[in-house]
Parts: C-alpha cells; sequence; structure tokens
C-alpha cells in the first residue's frame, strides 16, 4: 500500500512541475471540442441562411414610397380633435361638415352673411373663390377669429391660386404641362403651389384634375386634364399630388368616377357616362385607383 502511495505522490509531483504538457493537453482537447461544435453549428447556420434567402425570395417585395399620410389619418389619432369633439353638441357636429363658399370681392353683407354661420352654427370651413390675397388674407383673419373651432380652409386651385385670385404668380394649365418629360417640374410645381396656400392660410387644394381628356367635344374639361393617355395623366396627377401634400397641403383627386368622357357641362346639367363596366374600370378609374394606393388625402 505504501509503494501504491509513493507512486501516486511521484505522478502528481511530476505532473506539478510540468504543467506546460497539461495545459497543451487541455488545449488540444478545447481545440477538438470547438472544432467538433464547429462541424455541428456550421451545417445549422447554413440551413438557417439557405431558409432566410429563400423566405426572401418568397417574400413579395415591398417598395416604400415615402408617402405623406392624409390629413385625416393624421389628425383621426389627434388627442386635440377629441377633446374639441367632446365639447360640441350634436347639431355643431353636424355643422363641421359643411363648407361654404366665401369670396373676398364682394359687398361687406355677403362677408357678413359668412360670418353669421360660422357665429350663429359654427360651420367647419371654407372655400374661397375670386377675389385678391391680401383681401382675402384679411377676411379669413377674421373669420378664424370668429369661430370656435379652426376653419378648414380650401380653394379649387388647379394651377395655383392665380386661378381664382388676382397680382399673383399663375401657373400652366395641366394640360401644357402633359407635354412635359420630366416630371419633377410637375411635383415642382405642387410645391409651389403649397407654398402659396400656406402663405394665405389654406390647407386643402381641389386638384389635380384626374381625369382622362377623351372626348374632344367636352365643354368643361379640356386643358385642364393632363391628356389623353390614361399612365401619363395618372403619374403627373401623382407627382402634382406628391409635391403638394409633400409641403403640407391636402390633395385632392377630381371629378370621380371620371368627367372626360362627357359632353356635358356639370355646372349647368347632370352629364352621363355610357359606357359599360369593363371600360370604366379600365380607363376613367385608373387615376383614381392607382393615386387612392399612393397616398392621396381626398
Amino acid at each position: 500500500m505504501s509503494f501504491l502511495r509513493s507512486l501516486s505522490f511521484l505522478w502528481l509531483l511530476l505532473m506539478l512541475l510540468n504543467p506546460a504538457d497539461s495545459s497543451a493537453q487541455r488545449r488540444k482537447s478545447s481545440s477538438a471540442q470547438k472544432k467538433t461544435t464547429r462541424s455541428e453549428v456550421a451545417p445549422k447556420r447554413q440551413q438557417e441562411a439557405t431558409k432566410a434567402a429563400s423566405a426572401k425570395k418568397a417574400a413579395p417585395v415591398v417598395q416604400s414610397r415615402n408617402l405623406p399620410v392624409p390629413f385625416a389619418g393624421q389628425l383621426g389619432q389627434s388627442r386635440w380633435v377629441d377633446s374639441v369633439m367632446q365639447t360640441l353638441t350634436p347639431d355643431q357636429r353636424v355643422a363641421q361638415l359643411f363648407m361654404v363658399a366665401a369670396y373676398s370681392n364682394r359687398k361687406r353683407i355677403d362677408e357678413d352673411s359668412v360670418s353669421a354661420l360660422i357665429q350663429q352654427y359654427g360651420i367647419g370651413g371654407l372655400i374661397f373663390f375670386q377675389g385678391g390675397p391680401v383681401r382675402q388674407s384679411k377676411l379669413l383673419n377674421r373669420y378664424q377669429s370668429q369661430s370656435k373651432v379652426p376653419l378648414l380652409v380650401a380653394m379649387d386651385a388647379e394651377w395655383g391660386v392665380g386661378m381664382r385670385l388676382d397680382s399673383v404668380q399663375r401657373f400652366p394649365y395641366q394640360m401644357s404641362m402633359g407635354g412635359v418629360r420630366d416630371n419633377q417640374l410637375v411635383y415642382d410645381m405642387g410645391t409651389e403651389v403649397a407654398a402659396q396656400f400656406k402663405r394665405l392660410g389654406m390647407h386643402v387644394n381641389f386638384a389635380p384634375v384626374v381625369d382622362v381628356n377623351n372626348n374632344a367635344a367636352n365643354p368643361v374639361i379640356g386643358y385642364r386634364s393632363w391628356g389623353e393617355n390614361r399612365e401619363n395623366v395618372t403619374e403627373k396627377s401623382y407627382q402634382y399630388m406628391k409635391g403638394m401634400q409633400d409641403a403640407g397641403i391636402l390633395a385632392v383627386a377630381k371629378h370621380f368616377p371620371g368627367h372626360g368622357d362627357t359632353d356635358t357641362d356639370s355646372h349647368l346639367a347632370l352629364p352621363l357616362l355610357r359606357i359599360d363596366r369593363k371600360r370604366i374600370d379600365t380607363l376613367e378609374l385608373y387615376p383614381f385607383k392607382s393615386l387612392i394606393k399612393r397616398g392621396i388625402g381626398a
């Protein structure tokens, strides 16, 4: 027994005196374990990479359009909107749905009649027509001061506020811009029109016209359309819309469901579209569908 104890003691002493060998053995065994682990992990990683690549191929490609959120979408989650709506009676809420025509080139009695609608009924908005920029600005300041809820202010300004107001910059008609190959110019026009609107305290432009001008006898659309090609009409309308909405002005596509193939002035009578469902889906509604998908505000 003493011999065995002495032998064990001698072996332990040799191990203590030569630690390099033992550490080398530990490194060898450790590297062997790592190799084994890596060889086991590598196939798993390859499998995961293969699955990820196949998933990418299978997944639909979603392109970021950097579209502005329509004003309704922005205000839908607003605490301010909710708090104001809670203070209104049912009649006042109904009145918020009305937008009344206003002019800055008429008599005082006309201006006072609009003030009465604001103060007595609490109408929700105004759409300005003919007048001048300075007169309209002063009049709008008066109307906003009389309204309990801030007024939503609009204009039907297809080629800028110069369509309605004197002494301001006028932009080309849509048909003129329809022949432009560089669509960036249409976008730039949209941003400039938006700057006019913001300077005048307005929020909504009833433009662009997205009607496809495919009836030469049409008495009311004509030069207000980008042209007769649906793709060109759609792309020009989108650039104009995007230019305005990127600058904070709500754009409105009109005249739904399409006013290009009519021979009647809708200001004077009711036009009829004598076409079938397939035709209206593939031509008249084509620009509307595209702009709705790409973020048109209204």
